[in-house]
C-alpha cells in the first residue's frame, strides 16, 4: 500500500538559536524518485506574511493538479479542502519550508516533460521569527523557485516593497556569480482587493496596478527609485493578480473546512482564472540557476549549497528598519567624537609641531578623552542605553589606540629618542676600549681580547643600524639592536643610581 501524499518538512527553524536546517532525507525522497530525478523541475513558492492565506492557495493548486483536464476541478461544495495544513484563526500554522511529498508530472506542448513542485513557507513577521529567520525563509525558497508568489493583503504598500528589496538582497548575497538576473518569476497575488471600480479582478486589472505601483518616476525620492529598481534588476518577469475577498464565513467562522459553499463567488470566479493560469502546460518556467536549466537531481544539490551558506557566518545579518537607524546614529556619534579628540590633539602634537613632554601630553589627552566621551553621551542616539554602552565602549578603544598613536608620534620628536641607540652603543664602544687598554696593561690579555671581541660585535650592531635607518630594510633586526640597547641603557641607569645612593649613604655615616 503506498503512502498518503501530504506536507514533508525540508527546512526547520530551531526556535532556540534561530538555525536552519535541511532534511537531507526528505528532500531527496520527493526529488530522486526514479521517475523524476532527471527531469527538469518547476518549482512554484507561495511567501509572504503570516496567516494571509497562503497554504488555503496552494491547497486549490493541488487539487487542481490532481484533477486537470475536469471542467468542475474546484470540487463539490460541501468538499472539505485537504492539502498542506491551514486552519483560520491568528496564529501560525507553517514553520519553514515545506514541499508537497508528490511531485506532478506536466507534458507541455511541445512534448517535454517537466516536474512540478509545490512550496509552503513559514509566514514572515510573526511573535517567534527575527528579521534574519524571514530574510532567509524567503530567499531559499525564492532562490529555489522558478515562480515565487508574494501573497499580499489588500494593497502593495512601500514597506511590502521594503521588505521584498530586503528579502532578495540576503538571498542575492548567497549567490557566488550573477550573469543574469539572479531570480526567475515574481507574481503579487493581492489577496482582499477592494477596489475593482479602480483596477479590475485578475491579471489585467493587477499588471496595471503593478506598472503604476513600480512606476520610477523623476519626481520621486532617491529612495523609492533605488527599491524599484532593485526590484526590476531581481527578477526576469514580473506579475500582479488582484483576488476579491473570499467572504465573511471564511474570515470568521471558527469551523470553516474550506468547503466552497462558505466561499464567495466573485472568489471562486478568480480561482478558476488564476489557477489555470498559473498551472497551464506552457506557462509552467523550468527553475534555471545562471541560464542552465535544473533537474530535480540538480536542485537538491543547490538545497544542500544554499542552505550550508546561511548555517555559516559569511553574509551579514538582516537588520530590522530600527535596528539599522540606532546602529548608523551611534556609528555617526562615535565618528564624531573622534574627530573632536583628533582635532584637539592635532592643535598639541601634531604634525610638524615640537616634542611635548609625556606628562603633559597624558594629561592633556586625559582632559581630550573625556571631551569626546561627553560629546558621545550628550548626542541624541536611538537604540536605548544598553545598546548606546556598546558603542561607547567602542570609542574608548579606538580613543586609547588613538592615544597611543599620538605617544608614537610625539616620541619620535624627541631628539635623544631617536639617536638613543647609535649614542648607546657608541659609549659602549668607548667603555670596551678603555677597558680592554687596561686590561692589556695590568696583564690580563685574555680578558683583554674577550673585551676587544664584543666591542667589534657592538660595532657591527651600529653599522648594521646605521644601514637599517639609511636602507629601510629588515626592520626587524633594527628593532631588536634598539631593544638591546635599550635594555643596556637601562641597567646602566639602575647601576648608575645604586651608586650614588651607595656613596651618599656613606658621606652620612662617616658625618
Amino acid at each position: 500500500m503506498g503512502i498518503e501524499p501530504g506536507p514533508v518538512q525540508i527546512v526547520t527553524v530551531s526556535k532556540e538559536d534561530h538555525s536552519f536546517n535541511l532534511d537531507t532525507k526528505a528532500l531527496e525522497r520527493i526529488l530522486l524518485a526514479p521517475e523524476v530525478q532527471d527531469k527538469h523541475v518547476v518549482v512554484l513558492s507561495v511567501a509572504g506574511a503570516f496567516r494571509k492565506g497562503k497554504s488555503f492557495l496552494l491547497d486549490f493548486m493541488i487539487r487542481y493538479m490532481y484533477r486537470k483536464g475536469a471542467e468542475n476541478w474546484l470540487g463539490e461544495d460541501d468538499e472539505p479542502l485537504t492539502g498542506f495544513s491551514w486552519r483560520g484563526g491568528s496564529e501560525p500554522e507553517t514553520t519553514g519550508i515545506q514541499l508537497w511529498s508528490e511531485v506532478f508530472p506536466v507534458i507541455k506542448s511541445d512534448g517535454t516533460e517537466v516536474a512540478v513542485v509545490l512550496m509552503d513557507t513559514q509566514g514572515a513577521f510573526d511573535a517567534q521569527s527575527t528579521v534574519k529567520d524571514c530574510a532567509t525563509i524567503f530567499a531559499l525558497s525564492t532562490m529555489t523557485s522558478s515562480m515565487q508568489i508574494y501573497n499580499l493583503s489588500q494593497n502593495i504598500q512601500e514597506d511590502d516593497l521594503q521588505q521584498l528589496q530586503l528579502f532578495t538582497e540576503y538571498g542575492r548575497l548567497a549567490m557566488d556569480e550573477i550573469f543574469l538576473k539572479p531570480f526567475q518569476s515574481l507574481m503579487f497575488l493581492i489577496r482582499d482587493w477592494s477596489f475593482p471600480y479602480e483596477y479590475t479582478y485578475g491579471f489585467k486589472g493587477g499588471n496595471e496596478f503593478l506598472d503604476k505601483r513600480l512606476q520610477v518616476k523623476e519626481a520621486q525620492h532617491e529612495e523609492l527609485q533605488t527599491v524599484r529598481e532593485h526590484i526590476h534588476s531581481c527578477f526576469t518577469d514580473i506579475s500582479c493578480f488582484l483576488l476579491p475577498h473570499p467572504g465573511l464565513k471564511v474570515a470568521t467562522c471558527p469551523t470553516f473546512t474550506g468547503q466552497l459553499s462558505d466561499v464567495a463567488p466573485e472568489f471562486k470566479e478568480q480561482l478558476q482564472s488564476v489557477i489555470p493560469t498559473l498551472l497551464h502546460p506552457d506557462r509552467l518556467a523550468e527553475k534555471e540557476i545562471n541560464g542552465n536549466k535544473v533537474t530535480c537531481r540538480g536542485l537538491v544539490e543547490f538545497f544542500k549549497a544554499y542552505i550550508k551558506i546561511y548555517q555559516g557566518e559569511d553574509l551579514p545579518q538582516p537588520k530590522t528598519m530600527l535596528q539599522a537607524t540606532a546602529e548608523a546614529n551611534n556609528l555617526a556619534a562615535v565618528a564624531a567624537a573622534k574627530d573632536q579628540y583628533y582635532k584637539n590633539m592635532e592643535k598639541v602634537c601634531g604634525g610638524d609641531l615640537p616634542y611635548v613632554a609625556p606628562e603633559s601630553l597624558q594629561e592633556k589627552s586625559q582632559f581630550f578623552f573625556q571631551e569626546a566621551l561627553y560629546t558621545f553621551s550628550s548626542t541624541k542616539k536611538m537604540g536605548g542605553q544598553e545598546f548606546c554602552d556598546r558603542y561607547q565602549q567602542q570609542l574608548e578603544s579606538e580613543l586609547e589606540e588613538m592615544w597611543l598613536s599620538y605617544s608614537k608620534h610625539n616620541e619620535s620628536k624627541n631628539l635623544f629618542s631617536a639617536f638613543r641607540t647609535p649614542a648607546v652603543l657608541f659609549v659602549l664602544v668607548c667603555f670596551l676600549y678603555v677597558l680592554s687598554s687596561v686590561l692589556f696593561f695590568i696583564g690580563l690579555s685574555t680578558f683583554a681580547l674577550v673585551c676587544d671581541c664584543v666591542m667589534g660585535l657592538v660595532m657591527m650592531a651600529m653599522l648594521t643600524w646605521a644601514f637599517i635607518r639609511y636602507s629601510g630594510r629588515y626592520q626587524s633586526v633594527g628593532g631588536t639592536i634598539d631593544q638591546a640597547a635599550g635594555v643596556v641603557l637601562e641597567q646602566a641607569t639602575v647601576a648608575l643610581n645604586k651608586s650614588r645612593g651607595t656613596g651618599a649613604g656613606d658621606q652620612k655615616k662617616s658625618s
